[in-house]
């Protein structure tokens, strides 16, 4: 699984994604709440984290302390008016009453000495007292034993209902007082709570034993009661934790984290709330309760039910881009990886199988948007970039220097734009992740395609400007941070052509832009060969090699890489123009003497040319065997000879064409016409090339 962070804390020294919060673990409590009447409180206090909002349906809404207060102060209407069915036909203390039958059935409880009266059950519950569930039961089987008998000529319906209507205010007290407890449980000390849940749990039982009876009865039971049971207080339990679970969750997050848009500090307070409300049901309550009721269930289906509630009514809205994508951090990464699999919770919430914030159709619709949404921003911020360079360039400011180098900020903008929108979409999901990172890179091309035809256009329209040679070395050594840190980015050397393609045309423009004055320099100086016939080729190459020395400072500021490169554009120059020289067939030597002598020139000339461009740097080996070839094609007088060299450096240039061959035989006089014909066939037999193979002949035209 994706962790882009920790809930509550970034990682050290890591970056944090834009756009997504930083979220601190907090170290302030939850504010705690009112304190509970009981025997004892608990040795830890504990925060307000699972208590009901005020009307918990079901359950009264006054707390223990409140109840204990009735004593003193007189009872409000609702529940007090409930029990004015006591005041009549009450019976001194200690003489038979008609409601107290004397018999028991043989399923009901055990009680040690004489059955409580309903006044005095009242009192006890009023004070507290869960003790008294065990004799209000017992008073209520006798009511149901008493119902049966009635058919029979016992007591009257009339005197029936009242009994039953002292008994159902009675349960209505004890529920208010267990719920109460169970509602709070965190409040309430632990054998306190191990006391409401035996009440709720035998009230339970009991439900399903009155069901069982109803069943086998038909009739239901007296037709002069209506039945209270079930009374489903556990049903009640749970409703009150849903609503415990929507208040705390829906609570307005607390001021501060600076930064973050409303949605953001809402999904954060919820994240946070659930998280820290869960574990303290796992830490705490889980060893309370029985198994049976799942307590950790019980919480954890509520909350993750109002937390999908919220999140699916905030999708129907049109979000704006940030929370679009906050939404979906939440759901597909926050909520599974720092709650669900979080540390304390995982063993407990992975069984439930809560399942996603939103459906599946949701996500991907949010998952669409955000991928829309994200690409225009990544062409916006390109674009812009573009744009400032260009800017930048016109208004003739000079690059930066960076280790003697010129340099350009252009390509650490456009990958770092790049690198956020992916960094962003993995820090939802990885297979996001996956989908725009081929996004990316098209838009990366096209961004590419882009710069070189504004690179073009400054060439063009710049070279009056004072700083256009630093501005042009500067684009041409941001070709190195654009391959360096695309292949970083995506861990491979091998990168595609349509990004590799508009550097290489850039840094190809820039190197002819760089090297026009110095060839236009050297044109003159190779005319020489042909204008002189050849008559001191040494000096002659000797002046070429001391210009282009001359020059090679004025690229000291690219690349050590280009400045090699560069190099061997030279080293191909030289090499090319003179075979240029020799290819004008304006030189014809008949003598076998003459062409071995031209031959010797060639020769040095040749080893003059690699000498000088390897010492500054030119990695052409490709090209050492050009000159050199040629010149034993000069020298060679047997016919069959010439062939097996032409054969053999048809394998080195196999661009080299009967063209170029027949201009350089123009120059052995001496061969036959025929001879000429048949050397040049043997170009018609293919010999296989030497790899690498790079454009040389192509290069230059005969006529």
């Amino acid at each position: 699984m994706l962790k882009m962070m920790t809930f509550f804390q970034g990682l050290p020294g890591q970056q944090t994604v834009p756009g997504v919060p930083d979220l601190p673990r907090s170290s302030q409590k939850l504010p705690p709440a009112s304190e509970v009447e009981s025997e004892a409180s608990m040795s830890e206090a504990s925060s307000e984290d699972l208590v009901p909002p005020q009307e918990a349906k079901g359950a009264p809404d006054r707390d223990e302390e409140e109840a204990t207060k009735k004593k003193k102060k007189k009872r409000p209407k609702g529940l007090a008016n409930v029990f004015s069915v006591f005041t009549k036909g009450r019976k001194k203390k200690g003489q038979p009453s008609s409601a107290e039958p004397e018999g028991q059935p043989e399923s009901q409880p055990e009680l040690s000495g004489p059955l409580p009266t309903a006044e005095e059950l009242k009192a006890d519950l009023e004070r507290g007292r869960l003790e008294a569930a065990r004799p209000l039961l017992v008073l209520e089987r006798e009511l149901q034993a008493a119902a049966a008998a009635a058919a029979a000529g016992g007591e009257s319906a009339e005197e029936l209902v009242r009994r039953q209507s002292k008994v159902e205010a009675l349960y209505a007290l004890l529920r208010h007082q267990v719920l109460g407890l169970l509602l709070r449980p965190l409040d309430v000390a632990p054998e306190r709570l191990r006391q409401a849940l035996a009440v709720l749990t035998e009230q339970e039982r009991e439900d399903r034993r009155a069901a069982t009876a109803a069943a086998a009865a038909a009739a239901g039971g007296s037709g002069a009661l209506v039945s209270a049971r079930p009374r489903r207080w556990l049903q009640l339990w749970r409703r009150g934790v849903e609503e415990a679970a929507e208040e705390r969750l829906g609570r307005r997050p607390p001021a501060g984290a600076e930064g973050l848009s409303e949605a953001e500090r809402t999904f954060l307070h919820m994240g946070r709330t659930m998280k820290e409300d869960l574990e303290a049901v796992v830490e705490r309550l889980k060893p309370l309760f029985p198994a049976e009721l799942d307590v950790v269930a019980a919480y954890a289906e509520s909350y993750h039910r109002h937390f999908a509630a919220q999140l699916a009514a905030m999708a129907q809205f049109e979000l704006c881009e940030r929370d679009t994508y906050m939404l979906l951090v939440w759901v597909q990464n926050l909520y599974p990886n720092d709650i669900i699999n979080s540390p304390k919770l995982a063993g407990e919430l992975q069984r439930l199988n809560l399942g996603s914030l939103l459906p599946p159709r949701q996500i991907r619709l949010l998952e669409a948007t955000f991928l829309s949404n994200e690409m225009t921003s990544v062409k916006e911020l390109m674009a812009r970039a573009l744009e400032l360079e260009c800017q930048r360039w016109a208004r003739d400011v000079a690059p930066q220097r960076l280790d003697s180098h010129c340099h350009s900020e252009l390509a650490i903008d456009i990958i770092q734009i790049v690198s956020q929108g992916q960094a962003k979409a993995e820090s939802i999901t990885l297979d996001l992740g996956t989908q725009i990172k081929q996004m990316l890179l098209l838009e990366l091309a096209t961004f590419l395609r882009s710069y070189q035809r504004a690179f073009d256009e400054f060439l063009e329209r710049g070279k009056q400007l004072r700083n256009y040679r630093a501005n042009v070395i500067a684009n041409i050594n941001n070709c190195l941070s654009f391959r360096t840190a695309m292949q970083q980015k995506w861990q491979t050397q091998d990168l595609p052509g349509h990004l590799l393609g508009p550097l290489s045309e850039l840094k190809s423009h820039g190197f002819d832009t760089l090297l026009q004055s110095l060839f236009g320099d050297l044109k003159p100086l190779f005319k020489r060969f042909t204008q002189t016939r050849w008559a001191a080729p040494a000096q002659t190459l000797e002046e070429i090699i001391s210009t282009v020395g001359e020059r090679l400072p004025e690229f000291s500021e690219l690349h050590d890489c280009f400045r090699e490169e560069l190099m061997e554009v030279v080293h191909l120059h030289l090499v090319k123009e003179y075979i240029v020289r020799l290819s004008k067939r304006s030189l014809v030597l008949k003598s076998a003497e003459q062409q071995q002598q031209l031959a010797g020139h060639i020769l040095a000339n040749a080893e003059l040319i690699q000498r000088f461009c390897t010492q500054n740097g030119s990695p052409a080996t490709w090209l050492h065997h050009a000159l050199p070839k040629l010149a034993e094609i000069i020298r060679l007088q047997d016919p069959s000879a010439i062939k097996i060299e032409v054969a053999t450096y048809a394998t080195w240039y196999p661009d080299f064409s009967k063209g170029h061959l027949s201009a350089i035989l123009a120059i052995k006089g001496n061969l036959s016409s025929s001879e000429v014909k048949s050397i040049r066939s043997i170009l018609d037999v293919s010999t296989g090339t030497h790899e690498p193979f790079k454009s040389l002949f192509s290069l230059i035209k005969v006529g």
